[in-house]
């Protein structure tokens, strides 16, 4: 019992690494995802032609500090987040295996410890995207007049609680909640099935296996199933950036009735594109 909660705390710890080093590489393509969902989905204001022309605009405009926009609300809540999701997904999976050690991976274990993981992380996530979202789609090409600007992501959060209340912090929850338990348990899937088989092949071609090797699994299992997690859920991540950033606080907040809106379908289309097109004209 004791060496399982020292292995629960090792995960909370991992997690919570993790969750920093992807801020400090991840911010700025989120930075550069946002704008793309924001801009590219509205009628009027200036349309990006890719992610790399979003991104020319920005540093022309603002320089690298406009790429790390909102990124104190994604320090706080993706190294807390990060750190209970790992923690959790560990401890539910030993719960669900009843302290025997499988072969090889179980879906049915990996799938239900990953989509509760996700769902109680999306309780912490929602307020800090939602402020991180409304802080990003400020500054280049912005339709936000400056007269009504956040300053700081604290003054976002105060004046969003003041003019629309406190469940307003929680506006796009439901979003968040799907893409999260829904992301993490294809997310898990893949890693560990990665995982498991690359041991298995590198173990059989040779017998030295050392921390270099593990940590390169390590990076290949967590880099195809960030592909595999954000290819699953990008849509449900595009709606929840336009519920977040509306500005009239009685849009509506159902996820499907943004994607099945006719007026922005293919614009959002086009976004999702522009993330894989290498061409750019500035």
């Amino acid at each position: 019992m004791e060496e399982s909660w020292g292995s629960g705390y090792k995960e909370y710890v991992a997690g919570l690494i993790a969750g920093v080093a992807t801020v400090i590489v991840g911010h700025p393509f989120d930075t550069v995802k946002v704008k793309l969902q924001k801009h590219n989905t509205e009628v009027h204001g200036i349309r990006y032609k890719n992610g790399l022309h979003c991104t020319a605009r920005i540093l022309r405009t603002e320089g690298v500090r406009g790429l790390y926009r909102g990124a104190t609300p994604s320090f706080l809540g993706m190294a807390f987040e990060s750190s209970l999701l790992f923690g959790i997904y560990s401890q539910t999976k030993q719960l669900l295996q009843g302290g025997v050690q499988s072969g090889g991976p179980q879906p049915n274990v990996i799938i239900p410890s990953a989509a509760f993981g996700g769902s109680i992380i999306s309780f912490v996530l929602c307020p800090s995207e939602l402020v991180k979202c409304r802080m990003q789609v400020q500054g280049t090409d912005s339709l936000v007049p400056k007269s009504v600007r956040y300053t700081s992501p604290l003054d976002c959060a105060l004046r969003t609680v003041k003019q629309e209340g406190v469940m307003a912090i929680f506006r796009g929850g439901s979003t968040t909640f799907l893409r999260e338990a829904i992301g993490n348990a294809v997310f898990f899937s893949v890693y560990e099935h990665v995982r498991y088989y690359m041991h298995l092949k590198l173990k059989a071609a040779s017998s030295d296996h050392s921390n270099l090797i593990d940590m390169g699994i390590g990076i290949v299992s967590g880099g195809l199933g960030g592909v595999a997690f954000w290819s699953a859920v990008l849509p449900l991540d595009v709606a929840k950036t336009i519920i977040q950033t509306a500005p009239d606080k009685n849009a509506s907040t159902n996820p499907f009735q943004i994607l099945n809106s006719a007026s922005w379908s293919e614009r959002m289309l086009y976004g999702f594109g522009s993330y894989y097109n290498e061409g750019i004209s500035c």
